[in-house]
This record gives C-alpha cells, sequence and structure tokens, in this order.
C-alpha cells in the first residue's frame, strides 16, 4: 500500500513526538511492506512567525491532498497577546475547518499498571475501555458570531445544527459501536435544549438501520457523573460539541496521563487528521523528556480508520502495551518499579518491538 501523509509538528513538543510517530510507521511499513510518504508543513505558532498566518494556504492545500494528516500540538505563551486571529489555536480550527473534519473520536482506555495514577480509585477505572464521538464542526462554537449588546452587559451566542449535520456523526457513533461492542450512549440535554429534542428524535430514527447495537440515551449532566463514578458501563458515547469538548476532557483523567491519549478527526471521504490530546507543553520542549506514545497511538488510529490497516494498527497497541508492561515510561508516567526513558528510548522500544520477530522475548531480554 502506498499512501501520503502531511505531517504537521506544529509548536513545543509537537516536532519531537510527530517524529516518534514517524519512527513507529517507518517500521510498520518495513515489516508491513508498505510505502509512506511524508511532507513537512507548517501550522500554528511556528507558521505564524514564518508567513505570519498561523494556518498558511500552503499548508490547507497539502493536506487535501494528502490520504491522512499527522499533528503534533500548536500554542505556546509565545503567542499569548497576539491578536485573536494571530493565535495559534486558529490554525488547528481552521484546518479541520478547511477539510470538513466533522466527527472527533477520542478513546479512553485504562492501561493496568497506569491506573494507580489516576486520582479516581483503581476499583473505579478498572476496565474502562470507551470512545467518545464528538461533531466537530457545528453548535455552539461555530453559530452566529458571538455578539455584545447593551454596552457589553448582554452577550448573545448562537447554537445552531442541520439535521444532516447531527445525522453524519450520528451514523459515525452507531458505526463505531458496531466495530466495538454493540452499545450506543447519545448524551443530550433534550429536556432543555431544541437542538437536543432534534438530535434524540434523529438518533431514535436511526436506531432502526443499527439493529445490532444498543442505544440509551442520557442527559450531559448524568453522563459527567457517571463517567466519573462508573466508566466502565460506556462503550461508545455520541454527542455534540460543546457537550463533546468537555466529557473527553473530564474522561481524560481515567488515564492518569494526557500523553496516552490519541485522537482522530474525520470527514466523509474518510481522510483525517490525528493528534495528540496533550498540548505543546512548551516547559519540556527540545529536553527528549516528553512522551510520545499518544501521537503514537494516533497514527495507530490513521492506520486503522484512513488505511483500514487494523493489523498493523494492533500491533501499534500491542507493542506500546508490552513496553509499558514491561516497566518502561516518560516522567509524566508513574510506573511502579519501572525504567525512566527518554522520548528517542521509548519510540525505540516501540518501534524495535513492531520489528521483532519475537517480541515478547525481545522485551523481556533484549535491553538489559
Amino acid at each position: 500500500m502506498k499512501k501520503r501523509i502531511v505531517l504537521l509538528p506544529g509548536d513545543g513538543i509537537g516536532k519531537e513526538v510527530i517524529n516518534s510517530a514517524k519512527d513507529v510507521l517507518n517500521a510498520i511499513a518495513e515489516e508491513y511492506n508498505h510505502t509512506f510518504s511524508f511532507e513537512t508543513h507548517e501550522i500554528g505558532g511556528a507558521a505564524i512567525d514564518l508567513y505570519g498566518t498561523p494556518l498558511p494556504e500552503s499548508t490547507v492545500d497539502a493536506c487535501k491532498q494528502a490520504d491522512a494528516v499527522l499533528l503534533g500540538a500548536v500554542g505556546g505563551p509565545k503567542w499569548d497577546n497576539n491578536p485573536s486571529h494571530l493565535r495559534p489555536e486558529r490554525g488547528l480550527l481552521g484546518i479541520r475547518k478547511a477539510l470538513d473534519l466533522y466527527a472527533n473520536l477520542r478513546p479512553i482506555k485504562g492501561f493496568k499498571n497506569l491506573l494507580h495514577a489516576s486520582p479516581l480509585k483503581e476499583e473505579v477505572v478498572s476496565g474502562s475501555d470507551l470512545l467518545i464521538v464528538r461533531e466537530l464542526t457545528g453548535g455552539l462554537y461555530f453559530g452566529t458570531p458571538s455578539e455584545r449588546r447593551d454596552n457589553g452587559n448582554s452577550v448573545v451566542d448562537t447554537l445552531v445544527y442541520s439535521r444532516q449535520e447531527i445525522e453524519r456523526i450520528v451514523d459515525k457513533g452507531f458505526q463505531a459501536a458496531q466495530q466495538r461492542r454493540g452499545h450506543l450512549t447519545s448524551v443530550d440535554k433534550a429536556n432543555v435544549l431544541e437542538s437536543s429534542k432534534l438530535w434524540r428524535e434523529i438518533v431514535e430514527e436511526k436506531k432502526a438501520q443499527y439493529p445490532d447495537v444498543a442505544v440509551e440515551h442520557v442527559l450531559v449532566d448524568a453522563a459527567a457523573m457517571k463517567l466519573i463514578t462508573n466508566p466502565s458501563q460506556f462503550d461508545v458515547i455520541v454527542t455534540e460539541n460543546l457537550f463533546g469538548d468537555i466529557l473527553s476532557d473530564e474522561a481524560s483523567v481515567i488515564t492518569g496521563s494526557l500523553g496516552m491519549l490519541p485522537s482522530a478527526s474525520l470527514n466523509e471521504n474518510g481522510v483525517g487528521l490525528y493528534e495528540p490530546v496533550h498540548g505543546s507543553a512548551p516547559d519540556i520542549a527540545g529536553k527528549g523528556v516528553a512522551n510520545p506514545v499518544a501521537m503514537i497511538l494516533s497514527a495507530a488510529m490513521m492506520l486503522r480508520y484512513s488505511f483500514q490497516l487494523n493489523d498493523e494498527a494492533n500491533i501499534i497497541e500491542d507493542a506500546v502495551q508490552s513496553v509499558l508492561d514491561a516497566g518502561f515510561h516518560t516522567g509524566d508516567l508513574q510506573v511502579h518499579d519501572g525504567r525512566l526513558v527518554g522520548t528517542a528510548e521509548m519510540t525505540k522500544r516501540i518501534a524495535d518491538y513492531i520489528k521483532s520477530q519475537n517480541a515478547s522475548k525481545c522485551i523481556a531480554s533484549c535491553y538489559f
């Protein structure tokens, strides 16, 4: 298989972790006889510094021609005082809109030997393995521009959704549930919001098309509580933009570290942008200590959702699990009786697992 991948390192540790993902993908290409070509472009603060805009047209054009996009991270205090149109985050919002990336998929999985690092009790988070499917290009964030009235004493934000926007994200949620454990939780606020009432109506209409998926409706406040008290009850959660933003960040505490969380943003043609959930962490940029796992797992999601290479995605996830099980970890992770390593070594161990013909033996003995 030949695929063209655009790399958007962005800012801070984005440059380091994107190289880790590239190394792991090169290992996959070598072992599974694929050809991945890589092309690097700027976004965020780095693009502002070079081109005077957080999202150059050359970056947009390259991404539109790519089979998939990997993004590191954007932002940092260097640009905090810039006007709003020159903030690094505008580049991220802009590329999502330009590629019509309407569906955000964020898996949340508790790794057994990291559960103690979660602020929740181990017995609460044990067995958690859920996927949040969030609508990404509509709702409150993309309604009629906000305005202030009454000499600034009143404000108006507009929440707008069309039937088509809701239908396509609900379909994505059902399809994700079919590929997992067959349970979909639709989160809304149908007791208050008209948009949520339409959302619930559409979910009810759609469920007849997916008879193998069990469906439940949960109000967003109740969902927020259940994510903390019993996260293992969830399989797939589908919800609108604002609710998904909040719930996915809340669910991130299950893992004990943002450095473990990947994400995917997909359009209707299967092209996706894949990025770690964590930020640019400028305080550790360039020190070689960043955790590359979220970026590497994002690359695995790319293989699964954009290229339909499930075996290759699985081996990356197995490699991450095995390296963690062997006790190797970066500084953001708290592993009992573990061995602290940097970005490069963590990446190499994961890539070596993939390349090894006898992976379990290699992880146990090759590096001691």
